[in-house]
């Protein structure tokens, strides 16, 4: 093939198959690709640290650096080969997998699970929570408002030791806000959207209900260990694979990883402003995709 012709990812592992001799190697060809992939990974780094050593002096270097990630890219190659996967198929799925991760959903993609339900069966597209700690037979608990109305009961840490867990209702109300979701919030605000009995026992029933409670104790628990995300911009994945397994077979399911780090990350700023202040006002607008945390009454404060 002359130099400046293009290939497909599938042509070009059809090609690369017919240079293989691994099978002359061995009973187990993945194994010695393996290892090749790894010896021409450290000849890339073995590159890299000329050029650092040599600076200017160290010529050719894209060339050679063609050449040996062309070699990385030949053994990868041949491992997908022996494993019957195919080369086009892990590239599509691996954009798929870093736009989910690093990109919002587009806008045609970001439909509301509610606009074909009734009204009275919809998550409110926009709502004012009051958090407010009280002190009762010397347990800290908390009494939230939505619009100045009493919303479930008062809940405590449920702990040997006080961590702030009262405060949990913020990621239900988050969920709902960012990602259109929370079976928990939707359960107690009456909202089940029982005019489709599938819906309502899929969607809305005991299972979700369940997970979306279950997915606030393990984020929390997470959250707990790394300082409940302060000066943390960024999620691992191993938490957001979590989420997104965890709500797979369900609605939600249709948001991006990046929708849910956002949506963690946005719970845990408010949630660090309340238990530090001991309460206060939080205003969620699904249309504006916003959650903001205020010490005093929003729609009291002049414009």
């Amino acid at each position: 093939m002359s130099s400046d012709s293009s290939i497909r990812f599938d042509d070009y592992q059809k090609l690369s198959v017919e240079t293989s001799r691994l099978n002359r190697l061995g009973e187990r060809p993945e194994i010695v690709a393996l290892l090749g992939l790894g010896g021409e990974t450290g000849s890339v780094q073995t590159l890299y640290k000329k050029r650092l050593r040599d600076g200017e002096q160290f010529s050719g270097f894209k060339e050679k650096l063609k050449e040996e990630l062309g070699d990385v890219l030949w053994y990868l190659t041949a491992i997908a080969s022996c494993e019957g996967l195919s080369l086009n198929e892990i590239a599509v799925d691996n954009l798929d997998k870093t736009h989910s991760r690093w990109l919002p959903t587009g806008e045609d993609d970001r439909v509301s699970f509610d606009d074909h339900f009734p009204e009275g069966e919809r998550l409110p597209r926009s709502f004012t929570a009051r958090f407010e700690e009280v002190i009762e037979d010397g347990v800290a608990k908390v009494q939230i408002l939505i619009d100045g109305r009493p919303f479930g009961a008062k809940l405590r840490d449920n702990a040997y030791v006080s961590d702030g867990y009262r405060f949990h209702d913020i990621f239900h109300m988050t969920e709902a806000a960012i990602l259109g979701w929370s079976p928990v919030f939707r359960a107690l605000l009456g909202r089940k959207r029982k005019s489709d009995p599938e819906t309502d026992d899929v969607e809305d029933g005991g299972r979700a209900i369940v997970t979306d409670e279950a997915l606030a104790a393990v984020v929390f628990s997470y959250a707990l260990r790394h300082n409940l995300f302060e000066q943390i911009e960024a999620l691992d994945w191993q938490l957001l694979d979590l989420c997104r397994d965890l709500t797979r077979g369900f609605e939600v399911g249709k948001r991006s990883t990046y929708e849910w780090e956002q949506t963690i990350l946005k719970t845990f700023e408010i949630w660090r402003l309340i238990k530090k202040h001991s309460g206060g006002w939080v205003r969620f607008d699904a249309d504006a995709n916003t959650v903001d945390w205020s010490l005093t009454d929003p729609s009291l404060e002049m414009v």
